[in-house]
């Protein structure tokens, strides 16, 4: 089978030049690794994603989960795919032996998963979310929380959800009402309602551990008084059996436009007495202790995204070069023979931009993981502190970037296809589908911009952001090293100097006081921003082509010279927008904000 998941060249060149993954192995943890052993867990999880889970997306798409007495219905291929993946042992890729783990360094642990979301991200969803929760219980959980859940989660026995949003408050996480009563025993019973909770509930696994966000009796309002529960929908017995099942019932499905293989559930905690739960971490620092896995999610939502656009991307590419339709502008004689979409300018035009931006997004993506090892294993205390703080600042443009301009790239993927884009024929449809959930999964571009703006730049007196403007201005002094980069450094460093601008000015109107005026404009930002960081990325993307050509590269001369025309694009099409949206911010525009309810 040909897959069209990913380009495997492009991969290449994106870990082992551009980001030299290899240099993470000079850490103790990765001692055992060589790029023999990296490339052979990045291959199988490919043939997984490409032989397990890519046949049978479409299946889940038009054949959804159901609920039917009580329970979850689904296609069988879902639990098979799942199946040989626990199997490979990927599941616990990131983590250490002692617990079944490989150890592989972030990066090729995320790309592994990423490969598995392109393929069929309905299906990835179970394992991705059981990840994550093994890793929060890992994180803040108790010895006997880790032995007695996430080590079955790692070994895919049990499945995990996270369990934040509740009808009445949304993303408002401090207006939840979810509450939880201590026991003589050391437990707590639960009661409340959950919705939009992802594989709330199926029969893929013996277990579901749920981690729901409750209050205590005594907690205070608002977000300082969020407690973390673990709430097993089985019981489970000291010596590891199952037990009688807990109070927790699936009150119904939810369906949405795309993810449609994932279930969508809606949860009720303590129908009867009480679904019994267990505290995670400290009282009233549930909210702390679940960005944990919320952040985990928003850089696995950004890969996501990526990689759907990428598949998207794929597709539209060999469609272009197969389907012959319409002329070159010069050629008159009506009997001339048709040419492929790909002689077209603007189909060119389109498929220039979407490798721009799955390209762009992949290196955004594995930039972020690439910090999460230096974050937790780098030399110095110094060296570590700053690669946290950078991780800090880059999560909400990891997550948001991708999750716009990769499903842009879809919608351009369905262009290229004409009138079949809009039809079921062709899968491009569907993945635009999945991909349009991205960008208010894990919180909307407006949360994540007023995180990016309202924290993140101001963390450590902006120490990260100048740390992050530092090395864009290294990267743009290398490009004018190469006169082929010379114009694309010049426009980046413009942009540069207008952000910075911006930034003082909101700065500025914060210290003012009115911060509701100096944030109204966060999701710009978050937009101009990110946009900049993919600059940046693209050209240091233009750098190491121009050494590939030179000989220091394993890819064609086609592949580099491709890398240079999309790190033009980006630069002549993308970055003059930064400056455009820089002076509205500079200017701290209010026009949207002083608009009155009834001036709509």
């Amino acid at each position: 089978m040909q897959q069209k998941i990913v380009n495997p060249g492009d991969l290449a060149f994106q870990l082992y030049e551009l980001h030299d993954v290899e240099s993470v192995l000079r850490f103790d943890r990765y001692a055992d690794h060589s790029r023999e052993t990296l490339q052979a867990a990045l291959d199988l999880a490919l043939k997984v994603a490409a032989e397990e889970f890519a046949p049978h997306a479409r299946l889940v798409d038009e054949e959804e989960p159901t609920f039917e007495n009580g329970r979850v219905e689904m296609r069988p291929e879902v639990r098979k795919a799942l199946d040989v993946l626990k199997g490979t042992g990927l599941m616990a890729a990131s983590q250490d032996y002692e617990r079944g783990g490989m150890q592989l360094p972030a990066a090729v642990a995320q790309m592994c998963v990423g490969m598995l979301k392109g393929a069929n991200v309905g299906t990835q969803g179970y394992a991705g979310l059981t990840i994550a929760a093994a890793n929060l219980i890992l994180a803040h959980g108790s010895d006997e929380q880790k032995s007695r859940y996430a080590e079955q989660m790692l070994a895919g026995r049990f499945f995990g959800t996270m369990c934040l949003t509740e009808p009445h408050a949304g993303s408002s996480l401090g207006d939840l009402r979810t509450r939880a009563e201590p026991r003589a025993d050391g437990s707590y019973r639960l009661f409340g309602n959950k919705i939009y909770i992802s594989g709330g509930d199926h029969e893929l696994s013996d277990n579901i551990v749920h981690m729901v966000l409750a209050r205590l009796p005594d907690a205070p309002a608002g977000v300082k008084g969020i407690s973390l529960f673990l709430v097993p929908k089985i019981l489970v017995n000291e010596d590891g059996s199952l037990g009688e099942r807990n109070d927790v019932a699936l009150a119904g499905l939810i369906h949405k436009m795309g993810y449609r293989g994932t279930t969508s559930t809606m949860l009720n905690f303590g129908e009867k007495d009480g679904a019994v739960g267990y505290l995670v971490g400290q009282p009233h620092q549930g909210l702390a202790a679940m960005f944990h896995m919320m952040n985990e999610a928003r850089i696995g939502v950004g890969l996501g995204s990526v990689m759907l656009g990428y598949t998207g991307y794929l597709h539209a590419l060999d469609y272009a070069r197969e389907r012959r339709q319409g002329r070159p502008v010069g050629e008159k004689d009506p009997q001339s023979p048709q040419v492929p979409l790909i002689r077209h300018a603007d189909i060119r035009r389109m498929l220039l931009a979407q490798k721009a931006y799955v390209e762009g997004g992949l290196a955004l993506c594995l930039q972020g993981a690439m910090l999460v090892d230096e974050k937790k294993f780098a030399e110095t205390g110094e060296q570590r502190e700053l690669a946290a703080g950078l991780l800090d600042l880059l999560t909400p443009v990891i997550k948001s970037w991708p999750s716009r301009y990769c499903l842009e790239a879809n919608s351009l993927a369905i262009q290229v296809h004409g009138g079949y884009g809009y039809t079921r024929e062709y899968p491009v449809e569907q993945f635009y589908r999945d991909n349009r959930l991205n960008p208010i999964h894990e919180g909307t571009h407006g949360i994540q911009g007023l995180d990016l703006l309202g924290r993140k730049v101001s963390l450590a007196g902006g120490r990260f952001y100048q740390a992050l403007m530092d090395r864009i201005e290294t990267s743009i002094g290398e490009a004018r090293q190469h006169p082929r980069l010379t114009d694309n450094a010049d426009r980046l460093e413009r942009a540069v100097r207008a952000m910075a601008e911006a930034t003082d000015a909101i700065n500025a109107e914060k210290s003012g006081g009115d911060k509701e005026q100096a944030l109204a404009n966060a999701t710009l930002y978050l937009d101009a921003f990110g946009q900049l960081v993919v600059g940046w990325l693209w050209l240091r993307q233009g750098i190491r082509a121009l050494a590939g050509l030179a000989g220091d590269g394993e890819q064609t001369a086609g592949f580099y010279e491709g890398k240079l025309r999309a790190c033009d694009y980006f630069a002549r099409y993308e970055l003059p927008g930064v400056l455009h949206t820089a002076e509205l911010l500079k200017a701290v525009d209010t026009t949207a904000l002083n608009m009155a309810d009834e001036e709509f």
